[in-house]
Parts: structure tokens; C-alpha cells; sequence
């Protein structure tokens, strides 16, 4: 059953379990109640990087902490069709679905980043533990997707032969 899976896909298909859950809860959370949603364990770096150092008002809040929930959500819908291309075997064969992972690997490295980086700021070491964890574990799929090439397709039509001088190359020459 799995004898064509490639260490790459397996570890989208595990990053996609973990980011999937995890980034659709948080995304919900904020969507629900913004600004409560925003001041909880996993976007509280963001929150009190967004009241402290940007002093934004309570609409702009509200605005940014929706911008995050979009983000997060982008992500967690391009694991879910990579995830989804991961179904049929001719796609994952022939890597057909990194297109999907890359795009949520680049979206997610730089909402993790920026997290992490508010987080530094403010001192917020949990938070800073987190947005780590989670921006190593996508560069690590990164760098496996990019080392890790789709296995060349096998041609159906072999090369012809040569002609010989005596063949005609296309028929209304005889």
C-alpha cells in the first residue's frame, strides 16, 4: 500500500495533520470573538505586539486579528488540497501536489515567522517556544521537498530506430 509514497508526501500528509486542526481552531477562535480569540495562548504574541508596540485601537485590533484568521485559514485550505491530491497515486507519483504544500509551507513560514518575531519582542517565551516549533517544521518540509525530487515519469513511446537510406520517411514519398 505504500510502496509509492516518498518521504516527502508522507511528511506533508503529517504536517498537514497537525496544521490542519490546529490552525482551524485557532482561525474560529478569532473569527468567533476577535479580540478574545486573538489574546489566546497560540496569537497572544501577536495580540500584545499589536497593543503595545503598534498601540492599535480596538477596530484596528479587530481587523488585523480577521487578517490572521484569513492567513491561518489559507494555510490550513492548502494542506487540505494537498491532502486531497495525496488520494490519487498518479499525482503523488509524479509530484503534482507539491504545488499545493509549497504554497502552504511559504504561507505559513511567514505567519510563524512574523509570530515568532512579535513574540521575541514582547517577551512572550511560550508563544516564542511555539511559533519556533511550528517555523522549523516548516522548513524542514521545505528542505525535503526541495531535495527531494518526483521520481522521473517512464516514457510509453520508445525512440525509433534511424531510418535507412532506403526508407521512406513519410508515406506519400514512396
Amino acid at each position: 500500500m505504500f510502496r509509492n509514497w516518498r518521504i516527502g508526501s508522507v511528511n506533508g500528509a503529517l504536517l498537514a495533520a497537525y496544521f490542519i486542526p490546529a490552525w482551524t481552531i485557532v482561525a474560529f477562535n478569532i473569527m468567533v470573538a476577535p479580540v478574545h480569540g486573538l489574546y489566546e495562548r497560540p496569537t497572544v504574541a501577536v495580540a500584545l505586539f499589536l497593543s503595545d508596540q503598534l498601540q492599535m485601537a480596538g477596530m484596528s485590533t479587530v481587523r488585523a486579528a480577521w487578517l490572521l484568521a484569513l492567513g491561518r485559514l489559507t494555510v490550513v485550505a492548502f494542506f487540505a488540497i494537498y491532502l486531497a491530491l495525496l488520494c490519487f497515486p498518479r499525482v503523488r507519483k509524479s509530484g503534482g501536489s507539491d504545488e499545493a504544500l509549497g504554497i502552504a509551507l511559504a504561507v505559513g513560514s511567514l505567519i510563524s515567522f512574523a509570530s515568532m518575531l512579535m513574540a521575541s519582542k514582547v517577551g512572550e517565551m511560550a508563544a516564542l517556544r511555539l511559533h519556533a516549533t511550528e517555523l522549523l517544521l516548516l522548513l524542514g518540509a521545505a528542505i525535503v521537498m526541495v531535495i527531494e525530487r518526483p521520481e522521473a515519469t517512464p516514457k510509453t513511446a520508445e525512440a525509433a530506430a534511424p531510418l535507412a537510406l532506403e526508407q521512406a520517411e513519410l508515406l506519400h514519398n514512396r
